[in-house]
């Protein structure tokens, strides 16, 4: 590029200086044995020919593909993966068969008593091979269940799974009450329900010979179809992939944690509690993964054998450290626990594809809020990896990251029309988390029924003028959920924009207090903190304290009066300067950043507010 040629890929298999296409990969295995220039000799000043530019830039994009390749590509089909890796992955799809065999997923049936439709709509069962880190193979097989979208509503097979904010509190109480923890994942999980309708799937091709050879009494049941071998059967167990697959295993879950004796909490159906030898059992999943906590070590094991009893022995972690979901959890046993996901950001920066050798002393500069229409668009190549890496982080910081929650609010928004300018920001924000990714997230509480909101918002600062509206929780030390999101409404004053960011988050609040009250946390004290002081009049006297210029307000956005009426919350006033909401509103810089950051982050608790004397933003980088 220094010596003019144009690298910029277009649409094509050539590029933009080149009026042939590029070799093809076999031609340049064939030319990789001429000496081609390095880098380093570019630099130092050698003139390459316009081949070597070819053939060099050639290099870069074929070894970046294999190595993407190599690294990503772990999963694939079974035919696939019966040539890579040879009986290595019929062995492997052997045992998934077995697995399946043995649970009574399908009976084979004869083709023949099948209506003309029934086998038009069989189901079709995708065999997959996936290639774990530790090089061993294993095979899975679901369903393609797409065509039962056509006749199943998606309100009827929704299935829930336990959220983020009630995770959290789960972790926050087992922490305050040193209770004895464990994690377990039943295996194996959808194969314990029954289906509940008459599904016909098909399994065609080699993997045919497979099943018969595992079990011999199907072989009678093979049909040709198309010239090839066809199996049809019917589903017996909630397969993974059928529409209603979850749901069915949620159902069944929940209700065996009933018949225990189990509780749902109404404000989130995937967490459950018993009374136990006089204190709390707790019970949260994910899907088949789950979160057990109790004081009495004996009393978790006694409740991790009855459900053994009924699902097969499962996969069961005991102490303080745990892996849930991919996120690191720790509990030091001084009424705090650690998040940390490492592992997630590491995903991010390989799926970034581009290196990071600078630090970063923010997640984003203070033009983050800025958009320059001007800026070229992304290439497909990158516009995707833009989102992989937006959705990764989004998944892992809302767990793990809340120091950097404003930096992913802004690049979601940004997914549907990247451009280089957000790739640089994306790439800061990178740098930001490469150079802090040991950090762990602590999170404990002073008192379960003492809860601390702030609420704060910035005015007009997006392109359309609208504002930003910024909001966290904390029972005293770290935040327990942290939300930063673009407002829905123009507004004409930064009060009204204090009134919409109270109306946004103030149903997290809500949520939060009912949540722990069916937990058996009463809340006693239940404190937002805002720093505007007209805005806290309004919500305190709802139209009593508007004038001539803000009677136009909604009265939607003065509901939280009847909360204060009925001293369900008090709201108080917070100086600018303590404002710990302000972090999620403008990407602050300099010793404002870093105080904020610790408190955010746990590492120091609520009280050091207090502490706050004149702190000072940093603009520069």
């Amino acid at each position: 590029a220094e010596h003019g040629y144009n690298l910029r890929p277009r649409s094509g298999p050539s590029f933009q200086s080149y009026k042939n296409p590029q070799p093809n990969f076999s031609q340049f295995k064939a030319s990789k044995a001429a000496k081609l220039p390095t880098f380093q000799q570019i630099k130092a000043g050698y003139n390459p020919t316009e081949e070597e530019i070819k053939g060099l830039t050639y290099k870069f994009v074929v070894d970046h593909a294999m190595t993407e390749a190599e690294t990503c590509m772990t999963q694939m089909s079974a035919d696939k993966g019966f040539k890579v890796f040879g009986e290595r992955a019929v062995e492997a799809l052997m045992k998934e068969f077995a697995q399946l065999d043995d649970m009574d997923t399908f009976k084979p049936m004869d083709a023949s008593t099948l209506t003309t439709d029934q086998r038009r709509m069989a189901l079709r069962l995708i065999n997959l091979i996936k290639e774990k880190r530790d090089k061993s193979l294993k095979g899975r097989t679901c369903v393609d269940g797409r065509p039962q979208r056509e006749y199943i509503n998606k309100a009827d097979a929704s299935s829930p799974t336990v959220s983020n904010e009630a995770f959290m509190l789960c972790l926050v109480a087992a922490a305050h009450e040193g209770r004895d923890v464990a994690t377990a994942d039943v295996r194996g999980a959808y194969l314990h329900a029954e289906m509940d309708d008459f599904v016909v799937v098909k399994l065609q091709g080699k993997i045919v010979d497979i099943l018969c050879e595992r079990n011999p009494s199907y072989k009678k049941f093979v049909v040709q179809e198309k010239g090839g071998a066809t199996l049809y059967m019917q589903l017996l167990k909630a397969l993974y992939g059928c529409i209603k697959s979850a749901l069915l295993w949620y159902e069944l879950f929940s209700g065996t944690l009933i018949k225990m004796g189990f509780k749902l909490n109404p404000y989130d159906n995937c967490v459950a509690n018993k009374t136990i030898e006089g204190k709390q059992c707790t019970i949260a999943w994910w899907v088949d993964d789950n979160f057990m906590s109790h004081v009495q070590p004996k009393v978790l094991t006694k409740v991790i054998e009855d459900i053994e009893e009924k699902f097969g022995k499962m996969t069961v972690t005991r102490g303080d450290e745990h892996v849930f979901l991919g996120v690191k959890i720790r509990f030091p046993r001084d009424g705090t626990v650690g998040v940390k996901v490492d592992n997630y950001l590491r995903d991010a920066f390989e799926a970034f594809g581009e290196p990071l050798t600078r630090k970063a002393a923010t997640p984003a500069l203070k033009d983050l809020l800025t958009i320059d229409m001007s800026s070229p668009r992304l290439s497909d190549d990158r516009a995707a990896r833009f989102r992989r890496v937006v959705g990764i982080l989004q998944w892992a910081c809302k767990r793990g990251r809340p120091d950097v929650d404003l930096a992913i609010a802004f690049m979601r928004s940004r997914v549907d029309f990247c451009t280089i300018q957000d790739w640089k920001k994306l790439r800061r924000l990178l740098l930001f988390l490469q150079d802090t990714i040991e950090d762990e997230r602590i999170i404990g509480a002073d008192d379960l029924r003492e809860l601390f909101t702030f609420i704060d918002a910035s005015h007009a600062v997006h392109e359309n003028m609208r504002g930003h509206t910024g909001g966290l929780m904390s029972f005293g030390r770290g935040v327990f959920h942290s939300r930063s999101t673009k407002q829905r409404i123009n507004t004409r004053s930064s009060t009204e924009s204090e009134l919409v960011g109270t109306y946004e988050y103030m149903p997290y609040n809500i949520w939060v207090q009912n949540f722990m009250e069916a937990q058996g946390y009463k809340l006693k004290s239940n404190i937002i903190y805002q720093d505007n002081q007209s805005a806290i009049k309004m919500e305190s006297n709802g139209r009593a304290s508007c004038s001539d210029r803000s009677r136009h307000i909604d009265i939607r956005y003065f509901f939280v009066k009847d909360y204060v009426r009925r001293n369900e919350i008090q709201i108080q006033y917070c100086p600018t300067d303590k404002m710990l909401a302000d972090y999620f509103t403008k990407p602050l810089q300099g010793s404002v950043f870093r105080k904020f950051r610790a408190i955010i982050m746990g590492w120091e608790p609520l009280s050091a507010l207090h502490d706050i004397g004149e702190l000072k933003e940093r603009v520069e980088d």
